[in-house]
């Protein structure tokens, strides 16, 4: 898989509750909670985001409660991949099983900055920051986890299999 768009730069310690606010907890679905993405940081984040944009986080991105809201309003946003530093096990867990890429790069991360236009080899294991000609390494994400992305996550992945396609 190849994802390419500009990278949106959050700090370390982003909980679900900065990604979706509770008071947008009112429906699950995706394009509704993605007008809400990360209003708990930067009321207004939303309006920056272009579709296939790439969101950049630090260290323990996704902490705070196991809600699958906020990997939702993540992808509602037209967010597709989350490169961090670190990531919460459950949030982990969460994004891949509703379909959002996640990648854990470590210090690497410090490379990119906000602004950075980013391609994304989930294949080969290797970001591209485009505008500074750099490369940053990652695992490649194993087949069965890149059938589940791109099924949509776990839930559509599992109904196509019981269907036998």
């Amino acid at each position: 898989m190849i994802f390419q768009g500009k990278a949106h730069k959050v700090g370390d310690h982003i909980d679900t509750d900065a990604i979706i606010p509770a008071r947008f907890l009112v429906t699950t679905d995706p394009e509704e909670l993605g007008k809400h993405c990360l209003s708990g940081l930067e009321e207004n984040f939303i309006q920056k985001v272009a579709k296939g944009d790439i969101l950049v986080g630090g260290k323990n991105f996704g902490c705070g409660s196991s809600r699958e809201h906020a990997p939702l309003a993540i992808l509602g946003a037209g967010i597709p991949v989350v490169i961090a530093h670190s990531f919460a096990r459950i949030f982990y867990r969460n994004g891949f099983n509703m379909g959002l890429l996640l990648l854990e790069v470590g210090e690497e991360v410090e490379k990119i900055s906000e602004g950075d236009e980013l391609k994304i080899d989930t294949q080969r294991g290797e970001i591209e920051i485009v505008n500074k000609q750099l490369k940053i390494k990652v695992n490649p994400v194993p087949e069965f986890m890149q059938k589940i992305i791109n099924a949509g996550g776990l839930i559509n992945f599992a109904q196509a299999r019981i269907k036998g396609a």
